[in-house]
């Protein structure tokens, strides 16, 4: 159950909150560390060129040297998992790890797969049906997702089911070769129902995302996790403490949009389900900030929920609880 705390920005130059911890290694890997642009490179050069019997023996060769050689990340996992699932072994904390990091090898991989081949795809849209009304409206919504499944493709599969112009907001790459990678990859998608864009300190981003919930369209944000320099709200996450975004809560309220929380799941090879969960309205009148933290205690109960659905789809890879 998530708790009221106080709201707070990160600290400043620092960077997002749960991104993995990068020091010397970073810097003496450079565009091989696992920040780095040649991570980015490879799977879609895997997806493009490994098909018939080398992709599976692909990644799971893969999945088993990051275990091996990721020990930070290895341990942040289990160590993550351990309040959802429960305490266990050494060869439990392992397990747990390593299924979340074969998950994640396909989750990223179908990534740059669906980019140029998305008619391999079969997703199913599970929609509460208070959401079908609110999208039938055409009032303007958010939605709120989380790092558990197909985060990035569930806001495309989303406009693509349900016929609705969706703008996503990503965080910028931590590695400038990789953000740039992504950002041209991403560019290079024609899609009129699917526009992408990188969080920023630009306050125009803001006003143009106002327009476009005005216009009856949606945003996608992330709820989970806090952008570096971003405003934050204490609360908790499986009994946990844990800091979440206030920004798809203040964006809603600014121009009375509804928040859908959303999560998209992989269910096997090609096989996706998006969930579409009951919608809810930030407050409008009395105090502002009371009803933004209201509304973003919500989203912790959702993205809570997700992870209980998938916990081995919950890609945090950076040690949250000591």
């Amino acid at each position: 159950m998530a708790h009221a705390g106080e709201s707070m920005p990160t600290e400043a130059g620092a960077t997002p909150p749960h991104a993995p911890e990068g020091g010397w290694a970073r810097r003496l890997l450079g565009p091989l560390h696992v920040t780095g642009v040649f991570w980015y490179r490879l799977p879609l050069f895997g997806t493009r060129y490994l098909i018939g019997p080398w992709l599976f023996p692909g990644v799971l060769f893969f999945t088993s040297i990051f275990f091996c050689f990721l020990v930070k990340i290895r341990r942040a996992i289990a160590a993550n998992l351990e309040p959802v699932l429960g305490p266990c072994g050494l060869l439990g904390r392992w397990g747990r790890a390593y299924r979340t990091l074969l998950a994640f090898a396909w989750c990223y991989g179908e990534r740059y797969e669906h980019i140029d081949f998305p008619d391999r795809f079969k997703v199913a849209i599970d929609t509460d049906p208070t959401a079908h009304q609110v999208l039938a409206s055409g009032d303007g919504v958010v939605f709120a997702t989380a790092h558990v499944g197909t985060w990035e493709m569930a806001s495309h599969l989303v406009s693509t089911g349900l016929k609705r112009h969706v703008h996503v907001v990503r965080e910028q790459e931590m590695n400038p070769a990789a953000q740039e990678f992504m950002k041209g990859l991403l560019q290079g998608v024609k899609d009129p129902l699917h526009t992408v864009h990188f969080a920023s300190d630009d306050p125009r981003l803001g006003m143009i995302l106002m327009d476009a919930l005005r216009r009856g369209e949606a945003v996608a944000l992330q709820g989970d996790r806090p952008r570096a320099n971003g405003k934050s709200l204490s609360a908790t996450l499986f009994g946990r403490p844990m800091v979440f975004p206030v920004g798809p809560a203040a964006l809603a309220r600014s121009v009375g949009a509804w928040i859908i929380p959303t999560f998209g799941f992989r269910e096997g090879r090609h096989r996706y389900r998006v969930v579409v969960r009951e919608p809810f309205r930030v407050a409008t009148s009395g105090n502002r900030a009371q009803a933004v933290e209201e509304a973003t205690l919500r989203i912790a109960r959702e993205v809570e929920w997700a992870i209980t659905q998938k916990p081995h789809q919950w890609f945090c890879f950076r040690k949250l609880w000591s």
